[in-house]
């Protein structure tokens, strides 16, 4: 039977519901599988969520089936829950709970459900003694949220929260303890760089233990454990500027950036030009009436400066000026979103301080961001005693990545970006560097480099390292060219070579002066290999290069190869390829259990590409035989558990495979994207194996979290190099 956790509110306004996302984050960081229910619905809203078919939708539930992958039951509608009761049918609707709960741990084979309780509301009055009711009948342990601030933003004394918590845990009989929302709490360095990526939203404010020692001796002496400590972070919080304007209803006139930017602090701008200059911050809302054109247009030449207001609101009942419209239109058109609101500003800003901004169900972003920072300050070490019987520990996608960061930070890396004048690459180093993820060197002209930055609104670190590469170049000709001199490489060459950044920052690992090297934002898989094939060559043992992906699923990591170099491998080529990629797989966290992929499973067909897999079998064998390692095998047989015991019974890796060898490139790279575009899937790769220092190539297509993503995982590997050790200090 799973273990049931009820989260439930001390108080009013606790943040109920992002505390449960941020648990079912912090459970699957465990390794345990966590199952969600909201077993009975809060009031509807008009801003609720609706289905396919138009029917509203409850927002808490929708929104962790949108965050999560998990599908929870429909709760009990309010309504509903409320004509039981009045007809005095608690009974009744208990056995409803009970239905929802065990069929939301069944769906997932949990080992923990997360259970929201009700909060107070105006139209739920009797949130308490359900919630009392819920965790008599499924048997839950309490969590309790509480919250640092009152209902007026201001923070409050420990001990009112603490005795506010206890009366709570009273009604209980007892609480397995406290998560405390809404502490002050310090911004790390470089947490003002933006766009923040949700998945490394974790690293974000913390609270230290002397300013939480008040607060846990509060709850101690009140028989309560302080489980989780969440400082504010007003990142979270911000809204997408389209989020606001749906909300006050207002006129788009210009829509821009409309779902990207985010709403971080209002300004209302009356006063002449010189007066409202400092109010022009990134991801600051203007508000002004509109015929205001000196803040209209200067907003709009702020924007176009490179200043990311988060955009414009003009206010009053008469419509802008048209012409002046048509001067500010390049800002416009460059993404500052334009919005009017009839009323007055005063009545406007009012009106925007007021708006209850939950979370919109598409804003995952946001929500991700949200679930990861709680995750961060939850007691991990509660978490890992929480199941007491022993459980295999599955590897999540969310697991997988919170370790990949975890350990490249440990790490800390010295890596090269030769694309260092790449707007994505710029924005990735920046959050690399001000995370402590890895110490990344970008190469290009710096006036440019911090150009990019500035029109995107990112902050270098002080410590972000920047190579002008004609300032260097000349100190690699003569090693280049001992490397190459068996190849004719005269110095000439060299120089002409060495102007291509790849060249360049391949020469700077040959060298031992970087740990890795990541590239392929704008140059092809080819132009990332041929230098360090070139210079770098294979390690010891190796004969050739490959790669392989992680493909984060909704409930484990699988990894794929070769899906990026090799176009038709030999059988011997092959079992190189599945060693290094189980290899790789270990490395990474994920068990290796081997299927080498073919149209046919076992001896049930015969031709040259099933003899060339079934070769590479035996050969992968003989070099590696501790490798749980089957094949030749067909996909279906090596996922799913009932063919498997069809097609290959008896077999080690029928049914639970997690690393896939490809007989070729053609199968492997479309097997990897129609899975990665069918079924939504998340994947990191190319992950290149054989090179004897770590270089790892990008999809050009690739987002600012994917190349994060992708210095982190060098820097891991760059950990086992034997190069380390020759690595110069950054």
């Amino acid at each position: 039977m799973p273990r049931t956790l009820l989260v439930a509110p001390a108080g009013p306004r606790v943040g109920l519901t992002t505390v449960c996302l941020g648990l079912l984050r912090a459970l699957e960081r465990q390794g345990l599988r966590a199952a969600f229910c909201k077993p009975i619905g809060q009031p509807g809203r008009d801003d609720d969520p609706v289905d396919a078919s138009g029917q509203p939708m409850e927002h808490t539930t929708a929104l962790v089936a949108a965050a999560t992958g998990l599908l929870p039951p429909t709760p009990v509608s309010a309504d509903d829950a409320e004509q039981l009761l009045s007809a005095d049918q608690l009974d009744t609707l208990m056995e409803q709970v009970v239905q929802r709960h065990d069929r939301a741990g069944r769906m997932a084979e949990a080992d923990v459900v997360v259970v929201e309780g009700l909060w107070a509301a105006e139209q739920a009055m009797y949130a308490q003694a359900v919630n009392e009711a819920l965790a008599r009948t499924v048997d839950a342990d309490v969590l309790l949220v509480a919250s640092a601030r009152g209902t007026d933003g201001v923070l409050r004394a420990p001990d009112d929260v603490a005795e506010e918590a206890a009366i709570a845990a009273r009604a209980y009989g007892g609480a397995a303890g406290v998560v405390l929302n809404m502490l002050e709490g310090e911004e790390p360095e470089g947490a003002h760089v933006a766009p923040l990526p949700a998945a490394l939203s974790g690293a974000g404010a913390r609270v230290d233990e002397e300013r939480l020692a008040p607060w846990r001796q509060a709850l101690a002496m009140r028989g309560l454990s302080l489980l989780g400590a969440i400082p504010v972070r007003a990142a979270l919080m911000a809204p997408r500027v389209s989020d606001l304007a749906r909300a006050l209803d207002a006129e788009v006139l210009f829509p821009g950036e409309l779902d990207r930017r985010r709403v971080r602090e209002v300004a209302v701008c009356a006063r002449t030009v010189p007066g409202v200059l400092d109010a022009y911050r990134p991801g600051a809302l203007i508000i002004t009436p509109p015929d205001r054109h000196d803040v209209l247009m200067s907003a709009s030449l702020a924007s176009l400066a490179g200043t990311r207001l988060a955009g414009i609101l003009l206010t009053h009942h008469e419509a802008p000026d048209p012409r002046v419209l048509a001067l500010c239109k390049r800002a416009f058109d460059q993404g500052l979103p334009l919005l009017h609101r009839r009323g007055s500003s005063f009545d406007v800003a009012r009106s925007v301080g007021a708006l209850d901004m939950r979370v919109p169900v598409d804003d995952l972003g946001r929500v991700e961001a949200a679930m990861n920072h709680v995750a961060s300050h939850i007691d991990a070490r509660w978490l890992s005693e929480l199941v007491e019987a022993p459980r295999a520990v599955r590897l999540s996608p969310a697991a997988f990545r919170h370790q990949l960061i975890e350990r490249a930070r440990a790490r800390s890396a010295r890596i090269v970006l030769p694309e260092g004048e790449e707007p994505r690459t710029i924005t990735a180093a920046a959050l690399c560097q001000a995370r402590g993820i890895a110490r990344c060197v970008l190469l290009g002209d710096p006036a440019r480099i911090r150009a990019v930055a500035s029109d995107r609104g990112v902050s270098l670190p002080p410590d972000l390292e920047i190579i002008a590469p004609a300032d260097v170049a000349d100190a690699y000709v003569a090693p280049m060219v001992a490397l190459r001199r068996h190849k004719g490489l005269t110095e000439s060459a060299a120089r002409d070579q060495l102007r291509d950044t790849v060249v360049l920052g391949t020469m700077m690992l040959q060298r031992g002066e970087v740990d890795g090297l990541v590239s392929g934002a704008v140059h092809t898989t080819a132009n990332t290999i041929r230098p360090a094939l070139q210079l770098i060559r294979t390690q010891p043992g190796q004969h050739l290069v490959s790669s392989c992906f992680f493909m984060l699923l909704p409930d484990n990591v699988l990894v794929f190869a070769d899906c990026a170099v090799n176009p038709d491998p030999t059988a011997e080529e092959l079992a190189e390829i599945a060693v290094a990629t189980a290899e790789t797989a270990a490395a990474f966290g994920v068990l290796p259990r081997v299927a080498m992929i073919s149209y046919a499973t076992g001896q049930s067909a015969e031709g040259v590409e099933v003899a060339k897999v079934a070769r590479a079998t035996e050969l992968a064998r003989a070099l590696r035989p501790d490798l749980c390692l089957d094949g030749p095998m067909q996909y279906d047989a090596a996922v799913v558990p009932a063919v498997a015991a069809k097609k290959a019974p008896g077999s080690p890796v029928a049914g639970q495979a997690t690393v896939f060898v490809f007989p070729d490139l053609n199968t492997g790279n479309t097997t990897y994207k129609a899975v990665q575009r069918s079924a939504g899937v998340v994947s990191i790769g190319p992950v290149l194996q054989g090179l004897a220092r770590p270089v790892n190539d990008l999809s050009r297509g690739s987002l600012v979290e994917d190349i994060v993503f992708t210095i982190a995982l060098t820097g891991i590997q760059a950990d086992a190099s034997s190069s380390a050790a020759g690595r110069a200090e950054g």
